[in-house]
């Protein structure tokens, strides 16, 4: 656990008892943890509408403290702990939020009209992180991804005021790639950890064991099958930018031209990702902003 999340979960854990948190301290609270602790929120905040920006913050802040408790904690605790957040989530929705960040989501969830079940679909995956560290196949990773992912697209939708059934397929399909493109991005500091996301039935069907940590023309193979289906899982949820409000389309095509990149990150490097984490540079994201903004621009100005 890193010190600076121990001082907070010592702060605001469930082993203290603090005062009422106010509104406005909750806000500060969820700003301070997105904006400054964490710096691809604050690239992407620059995106996100001045109406919105308060509220993704919110549910930015919620998702940090989820993870945090599911992967920096030590000595088994991460169950007791999520089982904690996941009281202090429902007493959210009941109307008795304690937490300076439910105290915030709070005001979020009843102005958005939120349901809770993404809230809880993630403290699921989170969950699951605990138990299971590798999966047999490709829908059992699809199906973990639509608890890890596919919430947060669901919750955007919903502070768009734009959820339905047609745009959150479309969603969940951009969301589960850009889970899997992180999952393929992070191969060799998964494993570090003990954790496999790469199917073993794949594994199997190119002849390579993750365990060989090499480079070779089997692993190759591997790579690239999995770096062009969830290629084509972006290329499926691309028509949802058109179908958002217009202030949250450079946002959402962000998200997609980003995992791209991401993918054509890996096959530059011809897919060894053991030697190095393929990653976005400041010079990357700056012409990869530059170009959908540009984009964005030239549509508005035709129109």
């Amino acid at each position: 656990m890193s010190a600076e999340f121990a001082a907070e979960l010592a702060r605001w854990g469930p082993d203290r008892h603090y005062d009422a948190v106010s509104l406005a301290d909750a806000r500060a609270y969820c700003r301070r943890l997105a904006l400054t602790h964490y710096e691809n929120f604050s690239v992407a905040s620059l995106f996100v509408p001045r109406r919105l920006l308060r509220h993704f913050q919110h549910v930015y802040a919620y998702c940090r403290w989820s993870d945090d408790l599911a992967d920096e904690t030590t000595n088994g605790d991460g169950k007791r702990l999520l089982d904690w957040w996941r009281s202090e989530l429902l007493a959210c929705f009941d109307g008795r939020p304690r937490h300076p960040v439910l105290v915030a989501l709070t005001e979020t969830i009843q102005l958005f009209e939120i349901p809770a079940h993404p809230f809880l679909n993630l403290l699921t995956a989170f969950q699951q992180d605990q138990v299971i560290k590798s999966y047999e196949t490709f829908s059992d990773l699809l199906a973990y991804c639509k608890y890890s992912a596919n919430p947060v697209g669901r919750i955007v939708l919903y502070l768009g005021e734009c959820h339905d059934e047609e745009r959150g397929q479309l969603s969940d399909h951009i969301c589960t790639a850009l889970q899997l493109a992180n999952f393929w991005q992070d191969v060799s500091r998964d494993y570090k950890i003990g954790r496999v996301y790469v199917p073993q039935e794949d594994c199997r069907r190119f002849g390579y064991s993750l365990s060989n940590r090499q480079v070779t023309p089997e692993f190759c193979a591997l790579m690239e099958f999995e770096v062009n289906r969830t290629r084509e899982l972006f290329q499926q949820g691309t028509p949802l930018v058109y179908m958002m409000p217009h202030d949250l389309r450079v946002q959402i095509e962000l998200f997609i031209r980003g995992g791209l990149a991401i993918l054509r990150k890996i096959e530059r490097q011809n897919y060894d990702v053991w030697s190095w984490r393929p990653k976005l540079s400041k010079l990357d994201k700056a012409m990869l902003i530059a170009k959908v903004v540009g984009r964005r621009w030239r549509a508005g100005a035709t129109a």
